[in-house]
C-alpha cells in the first residue's frame, strides 16, 4: 500500500464542554449575567451537565446547532438563574464526570438540596475530588453530606453564599477554577492556595473569565 500522502486542510475544532462549563456556571450564578458561549461540542455523551443544569431551571438556550465533521455544535446563550436541587441520576456521571466540582458550586446557590451519587471515580483524579469539594464548599458556609460515591449539596437559594476562606486545590485544576468561579458570586471573595495548575487545562481560563466582567486576581502573599 505504501506511506500514505497527507495534504493539508482546514479542521474547525470545537470548543470543550468540560472547559465551557467554568463560565457558563458563571454566568448562572452572577445576578445579572448574560453570555453567549460560542461553538460548543454538543456529543450527547459530553452534554450531562447541560441537561442537569436545565432540570435544575438553569436557562441555557441551544443557538445555531448544526452538524461539524459528524459531530454536534452549537452556541450556548445563557443568563443568570434561579436553581433548584435536583436528584442527579448517577447513570449520568460518564457524560459529566469532570464537571461535578463546578456542578457543586451551581448546586450550593440551588433551593434545596442537589444529590450526586455514582461518582468513585472522582475518588482517584488528579485529587480526590469528593473530598476537595465538600471540603471547600464547607469553609465558606455550604452544608454538605460527603458519601462514599458522591454528596449531598443543601443550596443556599435567596440567601446567598458567604465565602470568605482559602480553599485547598491539592494542585487540581478543576478544584481551582470551581471555587475561582464560586467567588464572583459569594458574599465575600475566596482565595484558591494555587492556581498554577489551571495552565495544564485551560491556560487562557484567567484571561477569558475577566473578559466577561470576572474580577479574578493574583494575590499577594
Amino acid at each position: 500500500m505504501g506511506e500514505a500522502e497527507l495534504i493539508p486542510a482546514r479542521i474547525d475544532v470545537p470548543s470543550d464542554p468540560s472547559s465551557a462549563a467554568f463560565a457558563l456556571v458563571a454566568a448562572l450564578i452572577v445576578p445579572g449575567s448574560e453570555i453567549v458561549l460560542e461553538n460548543v461540542m454538543l456529543n450527547p455523551r459530553r452534554i450531562g451537565l447541560i441537561e442537569t443544569l436545565r432540570e435544575m431551571g438553569a436557562d441555557i438556550e441551544i443557538r445555531n446547532a448544526r452538524d461539524n465533521g459528524g459531530d454536534a455544535v452549537g452556541d450556548l446563550a445563557v443568563r443568570h438563574s434561579a436553581l433548584k436541587g435536583v436528584d442527579v441520576p448517577p447513570e449520568r456521571a460518564p457524560t459529566m464526570i469532570d464537571e461535578y466540582p463546578v456542578l457543586s458550586v451551581a448546586a450550593a446557590f440551588a433551593e434545596g438540596k442537589t444529590t450526586m451519587r455514582g461518582l468513585e471515580e472522582l475518588r482517584v483524579k488528579e485529587s480526590d475530588r469528593l473530598a476537595a469539594v465538600a471540603a471547600g464548599l464547607q469553609a465558606n458556609g455550604v452544608k454538605v453530606e460527603e458519601l462514599a460515591d458522591g454528596m449531598i449539596v443543601e443550596g443556599s437559594g435567596g440567601s446567598g453564599v458567604a465565602g470568605g476562606t482559602e480553599v485547598l486545590t491539592h494542585m487540581d485544576h478543576r478544584i481551582a477554577m470551581s471555587f475561582l468561579v464560586m467567588g464572583l458570586a459569594t458574599r465575600a471573595s475566596i482565595r484558591v492556595d494555587d492556581g498554577s495548575m489551571i495552565a495544564t487545562s485551560f491556560p487562557n481560563f484567567e484571561t477569558l473569565m475577566q473578559s466577561l466582567g470576572a474580577h479574578i486576581a493574583r494575590a499577594d502573599r
